[in-house]
Parts: structure tokens; C-alpha cells; sequence
């Protein structure tokens, strides 16, 4: 995570920005208990100050704001958008208003588009997410020339990058463990993979090492044969010098025979080939 931040809104409500390099698991429960955590700590800010005068209506609106550097696979099925607005709503067209809303900005995917389209025809929205995402010298050149209001807010991010241990967290334990957790997780899914693809490797190692013994089999079943048939070969040359013509005419019908006149001849053992 590269950055995280709360801000309070001129109308009372509440803005969690969160900069992510990258994506987490889960994205839309972990902002659900984002927005939740937000939401509950505002209404005990409330309460707390208003006492018996307190009202439901005091509650504004929590928008959570999350910009993934490198997003998750869900927001890469939809490769032109890169801004993805939710909140609740219900299924019969009645309006109630639930407080709380959520906006999704993928980094990366806006990246590519920008690549193709450049920063000369941004609206201002996409000039704000290119000075949020661009660090290419040329990209912030041709940003600020089109938009010179951005100037002064580079010079603010370099002196804040200078001073970064001035920024403060504000967010409860429970939502630092969760985060704990979630990180767990991811470690524990890559190494289900990592020991998904050991085994897979083991077996094909297996199946290899399989083919091996039934290749060295075969090739050693083949020198036999070839040795055998050269041994046939001079057996039949001598039965011939010898005019044992009867002889190997049988030999080459009666295998029996035919490996005793091999072992009379001293060409070769009995092999059953």
C-alpha cells in the first residue's frame, strides 16, 4: 500500500482514499469493512457530540476511493473502463439512502489507454489521474502545459515525498489486522499454487522417468535382436560351407532347432529374444 487517507467533506462526509501498488484479494469485502469501520466511527463521533439531540439524519454519506496500481483480475474482463462506481440499491425502485458508496480506479488499465490516446485529449478527471499515476518527465511536461493548475500541486508532492514520516494512519487495530490477514492469505494462496505446480512437476518427473526405463528396454530388446540376427546370419553362411541344406531349411522354420544349431556352431547362447 502506498498511501491511505480519511478527509471530511465541506457537507460532513467521509472519504477513505486508498492507494494500492498492489491489488489485495477480496477487494470489495475489504472495502465493505472499510466503509463499515468509517461509517460506525462517525456515528460514534456524533453521538458522542450531540448527546440526546442526536438524529440519524446527522450521518453522512462514507465514500470509499480505492486506485489500484496494479489491479485484480475482475477489473482486467473489462479492459476499456477504468473507473467503476457502486453503492446499494434496491430491486423494486424504492430510493432510501444507505450511506455508503464505492469508486474503483484501475491504475494500470487507465495507463494503457492513456498510452494510446495521450494527454492532450484528457478531460480533467483523466488529467487528475494522470498526475496521480504519470511519471514519465515528457507525460508531466505535456500535463502541466495543458493544464497549468497542476504545476504548484508537483512542487507540494516534492516536498511532501521529503517529508513523508509526517503522515499518520487513522485507522482502528482491527481493520491493521485485517490487512494482516489478508496479506496472510495471498502468502498462503501462492504457496498452495507454488506446492500445486511441485506436484504436477512430480508427477511429470514421474511419467519421464517412466519413459526412460521403457525407451532403455526397448533399446536394449532391440540390440539383442540385432545381434541375434547377425549371429542367424553367419549360422546360415556355415550351415551353407557345410551343406547342411536340409538343416536350414528347418532352422528357418523351427525356432527351437534353430537356437540349437546356433549353440552347436558356438554363435550364440538360447535367447528368447
Amino acid at each position: 500500500m502506498l498511501l491511505n487517507i480519511v478527509v471530511e467533506l465541506e457537507n460532513g462526509s467521509i472519504a477513505n482514499v486508498e492507494v494500492q501498488k498492489i491489488g489485495y484479494a477480496f477487494p470489495g469485502q475489504r472495502s465493505a469493512c472499510y466503509s463499515a469501520d468509517l461509517l460506525l466511527r462517525q456515528y460514534k463521533r456524533i453521538k458522542g457530540e450531540r448527546g440526546k439531540a442526536f438524529s440519524y439524519k446527522d450521518i453522512k454519506k462514507v465514500y470509499t476511493i480505492v486506485l489500484f496500481e496494479e489491479s485484480t483480475g475482475e477489473f482486467h474482463k473489462f479492459p476499456e473502463k477504468y473507473i467503476h462506481h457502486m453503492k446499494q440499491a434496491s430491486d423494486t425502485g424504492l430510493q432510501m439512502d444507505l450511506l455508503q458508496e464505492y469508486t474503483f480506479v484501475a491504475i494500470d488499465i487507465f495507463k494503457e489507454i492513456l498510452q494510446n490516446k495521450g494527454v492532450m485529449e484528457c478531460n480533467k478527471l483523466d488529467a487528475w489521474l494522470a498526475f496521480l499515476s504519470v511519471d514519465e518527465p515528457e507525460r508531466i511536461v505535456e500535463l502541466i502545459e495543458t493544464y497549468p493548475e497542476f504545476e504548484p500541486l508537483y512542487k507540494e508532492v516534492y516536498g511532501m515525498c521529503r517529508n513523508v514520516e509526517d503522515f499518520m494512519g487513522i485507522f482502528s487495530e482491527e481493520l491493521a489486522i485485517l490487512d494482516k490477514n489478508t496479506v496472510d492469505y495471498m502468502i498462503d494462496e501462492m504457496q498452495d499454487k507454488i506446492d500445486e505446480q511441485k506436484e504436477i512437476i512430480e508427477v511429470q518427473r514421474g511419467k519421464i522417468d517412466g519413459q526412460k526405463e521403457t525407451i532403455n528396454e526397448l533399446e536394449g530388446r532391440l540390440a539383442r535382436q540385432r545381434s541375434y540376427q547377425q549371429s542367424l546370419e553367419r549360422l546360415n553362411r556355415k550351415l551353407m560351407e557345410d551343406h547342411r541344406t536340409d538343416d536350414l531349411i528347418r532352422a528357418a522354420c523351427d525356432r527351437e532347432f534353430q537356437e540349437k544349431l546356433l549353440s552347436e556352431y558356438g554363435l550364440i547362447e538360447r535367447n528368447g529374444g
